[in-house]
């Protein structure tokens, strides 16, 4: 996938450049240790124009996350919103996917950074898996400890874990992977959060080992919000043996139906699921499409 070309247009350090032009620094911190921090987030087309999906909540998690990690961003929550804005206007986009990227300045000692700047990019993706049911499996990669990193942020570093998990997967055949915790209980994907589906009730994993999801959370309110149970606790393979269905949910991957984990195959029909019509609810508030609040049909 090309994610520029000779026109593309993105934001480095309070300038709007064309991406072919844009330099980084070979020493900086970020490429040799992985100290950056990053959000992904998603504008849709609606009827009154593109409109980011819960800016706020994205931007605010990407100070917390450079936070974790002693990074500072130099631009205001609302500073940082018009520069996303500004991307998709100059580069015409109305669905897209937006990368913003906090990144270290030269240092190659192990301290922190005295510096970073903040890079943001756009590009049109599609939902990262597709649009149909996937197949899943128990990755032999674990997700890390608590205690060796900050899991509750998104640590450009964190994601060598997720490219090891993925790229295991698809050597196997399967779509993607399912990270156990180091207590055996189930995590998340290599970048999405799961739910499983169990008499007429919706259970995912506790925070303590998982990324706490922009998107689980907004399925978790809407799931609410249609009277649809859901239970926070910890999982184990042995759960999804019983589970009826399981979806997952990520800003990249929206709402994605699972079909089966290694040889567990869930025995309802996608189309019958709260996953489904959870789905439909999503894609409906994104794009403005329905104002009304939301029931379950």
């Amino acid at each position: 996938m090309n994610y520029y070309d000779s026109h593309t247009i993105i934001y480095v350090s309070g300038k709007y450049l064309l991406a072919t032009e844009a330099r980084g620094d070979l020493y900086s911190q970020t490429l040799h240790y992985g100290n950056g921090v990053f959000e992904g987030i998603r504008a849709y087309e609606t009827p009154d124009g593109p409109k980011i999906f819960k800016a706020r909540e994205h931007f605010e998690r990407l100070v917390f996350s450079a936070g974790t990690m002693g990074l500072r961003v130099g631009e205001s929550i609302e500073e940082m919103t018009h520069i996303a804005y500004k991307v998709l206007e100059a580069n015409g986009f109305g669905d897209a996917y937006i990368r913003p990227l906090v990144v270290a300045d030269p240092s190659m000692g192990l301290g922190t950074a005295e510096k970073a700047h903040l890079v943001m990019m756009a590009w049109q993706w599609p939902p990262l898996l597709g649009d149909a049911p996937v197949r899943l499996m128990i990755s032999s990669y674990l997700r890390p400890h608590p205690k060796t990193v900050h899991v509750e942020a998104k640590v450009c570093g964190h994601y060598v874990n997720s490219i090891l998990a993925s790229t295991e997967a698809k050597k196997l055949g399967f779509n993607d992977a399912i990270m156990l915790d180091v207590e055996d209980h189930l995590a998340e994907c290599s970048g999405a959060n799961i739910f499983v589906e169990k008499d007429h009730t919706l259970y995912t994993p506790a925070l303590g080992h998982i990324l706490p999801g922009i998107t689980r959370q907004t399925v978790i309110d809407l799931a609410r919000e249609m009277q649809i149970p859901v239970v926070e606790k910890h999982l184990t393979v042995d759960d999804l043996k019983a589970a009826d269905a399981m979806f997952m949910v990520g800003t990249a991957a929206e709402v994605t139906g699972v079909t089966a984990v290694g040889d567990i195959h869930f025995p309802l029909e996608w189309d019958n699921t709260f996953g489904h019509v959870l789905a439909r609810k999503y894609h409906m508030m994104v794009t403005h499409a329905d104002p009304q609040p939301a029931t379950l049909i």
